[in-house]
């Protein structure tokens, strides 16, 4: 290996003593071409402008940032800070957006495309700061993205993005910064952990004989608090294990009493009743043995995901307005499944439009099976938003006409009702553009943004890195529409 990379500084060393060939003169040649020299000196420092096309992109990005966004957020967490002047948060925040909506999601690859590409230079004035700057502001300031999606959501509406006629809901799982390699279950966690405990016990009991055998012989020189490596690393596996052990043991027990405590609710018990029905359940809960917690990010939790197999993920929810695919609300949840996410996904639409001058509601919300319940069906029953939920197959002692006409029967389940309402002409009509509105979005965003997986760890973090993922969406949307106008 050594003497290649000496054959290749050698060669390489020839080379520049070697004078560049002419092309040979051709009789019948005629054709001028350019000049062409790598090493030309320009005359007037070039400009960076210069080098952005008119219409590109990130000029969109800057423009956005520069005078439609409100950064005072952003800017006040400065006003106490020391040390060194740091870069200028609109290019930092300029850099993100850009990286974000391209699909350069790595701090690292951002420094190195501050060097190489033209559209980051330019959005950096030229400046080139390290990726741990990078880092450091994108988690500094991961709180004040959910008001820049609402800024940017309030753009798309004074745009004429955002129709709020019909929209939908879906769930899709995000690949979670973890790996299946760094995790243990229930069960493995109580052996390995007393196989630790052994094992420190162990080395401490040798560690103690070979400190005997050295005071004897050398004398009592040694301080004899030193923890060797191999101590103080199991000491921390042991502590991980235990924490992690702990964590699932308060999440069953957690689990188990909210369903107690549900079920004597809708049994009409008192508020003491149902107290003591949610303790009673938490102190005699049984913890699954194959209940597993990862390592790497203990939030993230074990989920099918669209290839058939499982991995940590998070169930990341979006609400998409039909008109342009604009997404008008987003959740991050630990569950698997939907079921649980309708009524929330409704009170983030209200949340998510009462900051911006948009003075409506979705007229129609679609869903898919994933959602359908009767409890969904009763909460949602009186809210401003019609709801149109799949039921799923439907079972054989439910009646519910092919070609539904004339009045409902009296007798109608909810979910007979909501099955003869999705067998009209009308309701096959809007039900049949759920996954036209919404799934193309997950697409977009997974190819375009490459957000299939998360780049950060914890559920906090991960819910303001899917925000900043549905904003540069969003913004992708409005640039787009921007340039239809230009082109017009």
């Amino acid at each position: 290996m050594a003497q290649d990379q000496r054959d290749e500084q050698l060669f390489a060393a020839d080379l520049t003593r070697v004078e560049p060939l002419e092309p040979r003169p051709s009789a019948g040649r005629s054709k001028t071409f350019r000049n062409y020299d790598q090493h030309r000196q320009f005359l007037v420092p070039p400009s960076l402008d210069d080098w952005l096309a008119a219409e590109h992109p990130a000029r969109f990005i800057s423009d956005t940032v520069e005078r439609a966004l409100d950064l005072s957020a952003i800017y006040d967490s400065y006003e106490v800070a020391a040390g060194a002047p740091p870069f200028e948060p609109k290019m930092m925040l300029k850099l993100l957006l850009y990286g974000y909506s391209i699909g350069v999601t790595s701090s690292r690859e951002i420094e190195r495309r501050c060097n190489d590409d033209v559209a980051f230079r330019w959005l950096a004035a030229n400046e080139t700061p390290d990726y741990r700057s990078i880092a450091r502001f994108r988690r500094r300031h991961l709180s004040a993205t959910r008001e820049l999606f609402r800024q940017v959501l309030n753009l798309c509406g004074r745009a004429g993005l955002v129709k709020l006629g019909r929209v939908a809901l879906d769930g899709t799982k995000i690949r979670a910064s973890a790996s299946r390699h760094k995790a243990m279950s229930y069960d493995h966690m109580g052996r390995r952990a007393d196989e630790l405990a052994r094992e420190v016990d162990a080395i401490l009991a040798e560690a103690e004989a070979i400190d005997l055998a050295e005071d004897a012989e050398f004398g009592e020189d040694r301080r004899g608090d030193e923890v060797p490596p191999e101590i103080a690393t199991k000491e921390g596996r042991i502590k991980a294990i235990l924490a992690a052990k702990a964590a699932i043991e308060a999440e069953a027990k957690d689990k188990a009493a909210a369903e107690a405590r549900a079920k004597a609710e809708s049994a009409g018990e008192d508020a003491e009743e149902i107290a003591n029905a949610g303790d009673k359940v938490a102190s005699t809960v049984v913890v699954s043995p194959k209940a597993q917690r990862n390592f790497t990010d203990p939030d993230a939790r074990i989920m099918k995901t669209a290839d058939g197999s499982f991995h940590y993920c998070y169930n990341a929810q979006a609400v998409v307005d039909e008109a342009n695919q604009v997404i008008i609300a987003t959740h991050i949840t630990q569950s698997a499944t939907d079921i649980r996410e309708l009524v929330p996904m409704m009170e983030e639409i209200a949340v998510g439009l009462a900051g911006t001058e948009i003075n409506e509601m979705p007229r129609l919300l679609l869903a898919d099976a994933g959602y359908f319940s009767k409890d969904n069906l009763e909460a949602t029953k009186d809210n401003e938003i019609d709801v149109l939920i799949a039921t799923g197959r439907i079972k054989h002692h439910e009646r519910v006409p092919e070609t539904p006409r004339g009045r409902i029967r009296a007798d109608a389940t909810s979910r007979e009702r909501m099955a003869r309402r999705l067998r009209t002409r009308k309701g096959r009509a809007d039900y049949a553009r759920r996954k036209a509105i919404v799934e193309p979005v997950f697409g977009q965003m997974k190819t375009r943004q490459h957000a299939g997986a998360f780049r950060l760890r914890s559920f906090e973090l991960v819910q303001e890195e899917w925000l900043l993922h549905a904003l540069c969406h969003n913004l992708r949307k409005l640039a787009n529409a921007n340039m239809a106008v230009m082109v017009t």
